[in-house]
């Protein structure tokens, strides 16, 4: 393990979300080429019988972080501190390293089903950082904050860019990087998906994710965690990790899960683009004291 990667970052290396209609599969392997693995809370707190031993034998094994579905850091409802302080002590029970939620928000008086667009304001970048600090002061560590795909923007006032930097401030969070939704929405909204990228403050970075998406017009994409990962999109994770140095990254794959072999194919071209920017680091710093 890098030592240096492993005090900046939560996980390093590779990573792979844990679904469970993948856990067969993934036990039929003597192991499995990632360093670190993901789950989303909602899916495994207060779940027993088999699953749960199961998901003990990959948390004895793997690093693990957490990415969560029902937080609604934005929404009107109070948080959820009984769920919170379930997910505390499901991450001290498993030596969970991070936990991280969706810059958006899924609930009003009960549950959305879908990650609804903050307004792009002043006042909901005050309000968002205090329930961030409310969540912080429960888990007791910085939460992991990701930019989102969206595709529409009501009551904006000033760009994205600027409001997740203002969030990220304010609430003094960590932020996990989704390279796919920068692109779907310097598509969608018409943007530079690397300069928008090197806007991004690196310090806050704690890992990244990539992913699929699907194309529903020239104009407008949905991203979906249901297909392979697209050569823009590969491109962008190699700009972030020539601007930034190579990042702790996670394939999502949420639908249309392909077999094992064809996974762990996206997994190691993961590893060729951070291995490629890995030797460039080495090979810069080798002529800087030569």
């Amino acid at each position: 393990m890098n030592t240096q990667q492993s005090t900046r970052f939560p996980v390093y290396g590779t990573g792979i979300g844990l679904r469970r209609s993948l856990l067969d599969e993934f036990l039929e392997q003597d192991s499995i080429p990632v360093n670190f693995m993901e789950v989303a809370p909602e899916n495994w707190i207060g779940l027993g019988g088999r699953f749960a031993k199961q998901f003990r034998y990959f948390t004895e094994r793997y690093p693990f972080n957490l990415h969560g579905l029902s937080l609604s850091i934005g929404g009107p409802e109070p948080l959820d501190i009984s769920f919170i302080r379930q997910v505390k002590k499901f991450m001290k029970e498993h030596d969970v390293r991070c936990y991280s939620e969706h810059l958006s928000y899924c609930s009003d008086d009960g549950h959305l089903y879908d990650l609804m667009p903050i307004p792009f304001t002043e006042e909901a970048v005050h309000y968002v950082a205090d329930r961030i600090k409310q969540v912080q002061d429960i888990i007791e560590q910085q939460l992991v904050i990701e930019n989102v795909s969206y595709y529409a923007a009501p009551g904006k006032e000033m760009n994205e860019i600027d409001f997740i930097k203002a969030i990220l401030d304010e609430a003094d969070c960590k932020l996990l990087l989704d390279v796919n939704n920068i692109y779907v929405n310097s598509v969608n909204h018409r943007y530079d998906a690397a300069k928008f990228l090197r806007s991004l403050p690196g310090e806050r970075i704690a890992y990244v994710h990539i992913a699929g998406h699907y194309n529903e017009a020239d104009d407008l994409i949905i991203d979906t965690h249901g297909a392979d990962v697209i050569d823009p999109v590969w491109t962008l994770l190699d700009a972030a990790y020539q601007h930034f140095g190579v990042l702790p990254t996670l394939l999502e794959r949420d639908f249309n899960i392909p077999p094992y072999k064809e996974l762990m194919r996206e997994i190691r071209q993961i590893r060729k683009h951070q291995q490629q920017y890995e030797k460039t680091a080495d090979s810069e710093a080798y002529h800087a004291t030569a």
